[in-house]
């Protein structure tokens, strides 16, 4: 008997015992469904994470006063450390050669824009930059010209809309040449920004950028501490950038050796690094919450595929006797088996996908699909088969024909 032959009666038995089939596969798709739910919705997440993080390029990051993943820093000394000032940030970008950009930015947050009668909610961010950082922040501009060096060095009062900014207030004109007020100052603009990636439905693009200059004559030098970003010329040089841009603000800032940095690097690989270590316990509890029950739909299987083999002993006995092989018998229930679990996996994926896009859609994230936990979840299910289904394969490959022939 061929493999196609072998494969045509698995499936017919498969087909002729519709009731036993679904009881089945029923644990098959319980164990598969409770991985696959869960991992699209993790999945769903980190897309989300990491198309939202468009607000540094690629090979860049930030050095920053706190880390901002613990709201200031997790000690006491952390919370206590100095600004950075833009005079850091300049002489930083003088020594550190190394890299492509070295830029500086400031925020206000929660900020209204106006034009004539018209104004934006108060929830507008209001970046203060320098010219690098347009570019580490991957800040392209649709409408108009970027920020010059010469808008720094003479304070002008010129500023770029985020396409939320323009949607409220310049619905129907060209805003570029425009003149619109912030905390009462007039700011002309000169160039309107890309839309951007939302994270988890949060717009990026309900902010106003203006010379970091500007910023600070507006809400003050020493008010707030600089951001830097630096990015380097490729991922090769990346790591090294960061080691000479540590040592380097370690000595402008005037650390004594043995002391910790009064400084955090932030990076768009330090957030998903984050995620990462929050999931990475979710995937493990998940799979094994998967692994129990496919053991127990395993379990459920074999005494299921045991059962068949008792009813189909006659069938077996006048196999035997037309001329079919211990081998052909085996590979039979063995196949049946796998297409048992394979049919019950297919099922728990898609409604895994299914399930876990619609609960993932309340996050407002992006659509996804694990695609490396369905090839897990579909090789866990041969595996589960083979497992489960030798034993019934071996009992059935053994009876002895003259015994099953007699078999009511």
């Amino acid at each position: 008997m061929n493999v196609t032959q072998t494969l045509a009666l698995s499936a017919q038995s498969v087909k002729n015992n519709k009731l036993r089939t679904s009881l089945t596969i029923l644990g098959i798709v319980v164990g598969i469904f409770s991985i696959i739910v869960i991992m699209t919705i993790i999945t769903m997440l980190q897309n989300s994470i990491e198309s939202g993080l468009s607000q540094l390029s690629k090979n860049t990051f930030q050095i920053q006063q706190h880390d901002p993943t613990v709201g200031g820093g997790g000690h006491r000394r952390d919370r206590s450390r100095r600004d950075i000032t833009i005079y850091e940030a300049n002489r930083l970008k003088e020594l550190l050669t190394s890299a492509m950009y070295v830029g500086a930015e400031q925020w206000q947050f929660g900020r209204i824009v106006k034009y004539g009668n018209k104004e934006t909610n108060p929830n507008i961010q209001v970046a203060g930059a320098t010219t690098d950082a347009m570019n580490t922040n991957n800040w392209l501009v649709e409408e108009g010209r970027s920020l010059r060096e010469i808008d720094i060095e003479n304070s002008r009062n010129v500023c770029i809309l985020g396409q939320d900014v323009v949607d409220k207030l310049f619905p129907n004109i060209n805003p570029v040449g425009q003149t619109v007020r912030v905390d009462g100052r007039p700011l002309q603009v000169i160039g309107v920004l890309e839309r951007e990636p939302s994270l988890f439905g949060q717009s990026n693009d309900n902010r106003i950028i203006m010379p970091i200059t500007t910023w600070q004559a507006m809400f003050g030098k020493y008010s707030h501490s600089v951001n830097i970003t630096v990015m380097s010329y490729g991922k090769d040089d990346y790591n090294d950038v960061i080691e000479s841009a540590i040592g380097h603000f370690r000595q402008i800032r005037k650390n004594t050796p043995g002391e910790p940095n009064d400084f955090y690097i932030f990076s768009n690989e330090s957030i998903i690094g984050l995620v990462n270590d929050i999931t990475d316990p979710i995937k493990i509890g998940a799979l094994a919450v998967s692994v129990i029950a496919l053991i127990a739909a395993g379990v459920g299987i074999m005494n299921i595929m045991l059962v068949s083999v008792t009813e189909r002993t006659k069938e077996i006995g006048i196999r035997k006797a037309v001329g079919a092989r211990k081998s052909d018998i085996l590979t039979q229930f063995l196949i049946e088996a796998i297409i048992l679990c394979v049919i019950g996996g297919i099922i728990g994926i898609l409604l895994g996908i299914g399930i876990g896009n619609f609960a993932g859609s309340f996050l407002n994230a992006e659509k996804a699909v694990p695609v490396d936990w369905v090839i897990i979840g579909i090789t866990l299910c041969v595996v589960v088969g083979i497992i489960f289904g030798t034993y019934p394969a071996y009992k059935a490959a053994n009876l002895d024909p003259i015994e099953a022939l007699r078999y009511e």
